[in-house]
């Protein structure tokens, strides 16, 4: 991995510096308030303590996968997934990474059923649309027992209390799923509005992450959830623009205190803008919205959605679009539909195309520019 795939000073203290909406200390959310019913109703429902884990969202590499059980091939590490900060150390991907540092406390203990509450703010490359930011809330859930009884019908009752806090009476489903540190795993999926909607993951404990963290797996067993607490609110609310989360206008800033079903309010106008670009094959629409928020900093919130309208391979394109665009072999040229939708206030022409520009310079890598 060359330095090329470590984060810079900047980047680094932009992505530390964003408020964690899930913490209270930092000014109530409507976030934290929904995390509050769920961990309240996983309380009753268990009569357990509940140990709630806070730490720097800059881990080692070895937290974040190998203690996890990934495997060193795994796709997930790789730059186009992780933001590393070297070698050995990177901003956390998911929540789970603070979990067997976490259950190394146990060693030694007698007769524990603990609840162990990690939320916090976890860093991913995303697309830029409605329903994903680069930086989102996450929380942990896992239950540790000092027994080795803890079992599916276990899992399915933790599943129904986390929909019911979530979205009551909602219907849900589990599929299927492997993760590396978990056994028997299930995708949890809600009916809403017609629509199966991903809500969370889970599964029991793995016994080689109980073994790794000092707790013998023929003496303790647990379960261990995951789930997104943007997807959550956006559903329980329902909240048509992941952006309002973040939003400083009053009308939507309200909103976002409390449990309450989202109220409308009108948008703004929206400028779009096409352009073609040249970009490496390999780009996809996560990799190109983590390059447009860097390029953007603070006027990222400003993109409403990045789409890719066309892709088109160096192959396919007909002799003079190549000669014109100058493509390589290895690149394609991606039509992109930009829209531009701030959330407080309306953009000028000359502002919209400004922000184009910029996402232009970001992407592309022809060697032909086409700015207006």
């Amino acid at each position: 991995m060359s330095h090329t795939a470590y984060l810079t000073p900047d980047q680094l203290c932009r992505a530390l510096s964003l408020r964690d909406l899930t913490d209270p200390a930092q000014g109530p959310h409507a976030v934290h308030v929904l995390l509050d019913e769920v961990v309240g109703r996983l309380r009753s429902q268990w009569d357990t303590p509940v140990r709630t884990v806070r730490s720097s969202p800059i881990v080692p590499v070895r937290e974040n996968y190998d203690r996890l059980g990934y495997a060193p091939g795994d796709v997930t590490r790789a730059r186009r997934y992780t933001r590393y900060v070297s070698p050995t150390v990177m901003l956390r991907s998911h929540t789970s990474a603070d979990l067997p540092t976490a259950l190394e406390d146990y060693a030694g203990r007698d007769e524990v059923d603990e609840l162990i509450v990690v939320p916090g703010l976890v860093y991913r490359r995303d697309a830029v649309d409605r329903s994903h930011v680069g930086e989102p809330h996450q929380v942990d859930l896992w239950r540790i027992r000092s027994t080795t009884d803890t079992s599916d019908a276990d899992m399915l009752t933790m599943i129904g209390c986390l929909v019911q806090a979530v979205l009551p009476g909602a219907q849900w489903r589990t599929t299927d799923v492997t993760h590396p540190y978990t056994v028997g795993g299930r995708q949890i999926d809600v009916l809403h509005e017609g629509e199966w909607l991903e809500l969370a993951e889970c599964g029991r404990i793995h016994p080689d992450v109980l073994r790794g963290s000092g707790l013998d797996p023929e003496r303790w067993s647990g379960l261990a959830l995951g789930m997104g607490l943007e997807r959550a609110l956006m559903l329980r609310k329902g909240i048509p623009d992941i952006r309002y989360l973040r939003a400083e206008d009053p009308r939507i800033a309200e909103q976002m205190l409390t449990l309450d079903p989202w109220q409308h309010v009108s948008p703004l106008p929206a400028a779009r803008r096409d352009i073609s670009v040249v970009v490496d094959a390999a780009e996809d629409e996560e990799t190109l919205g983590d390059r447009i928020r860097d390029a953007l900093g603070d006027d990222a919130d400003v993109v409403e959605s990045v789409d890719v309208l066309g892709r088109t391979t160096h192959e396919e394109l007909p002799e003079g679009a190549r000669a014109r665009l100058g493509t390589r072999a290895d690149q394609v040229n991606l039509l992109l539909r930009i829209v531009l939708r701030p959330i407080d206030r309306t953009l000028t022409s000359e502002e919209a195309n400004a922000i184009r520009n910029a996402i232009y310079r970001a992407v592309h890598e022809g060697p032909v520019l086409e700015l207006i």
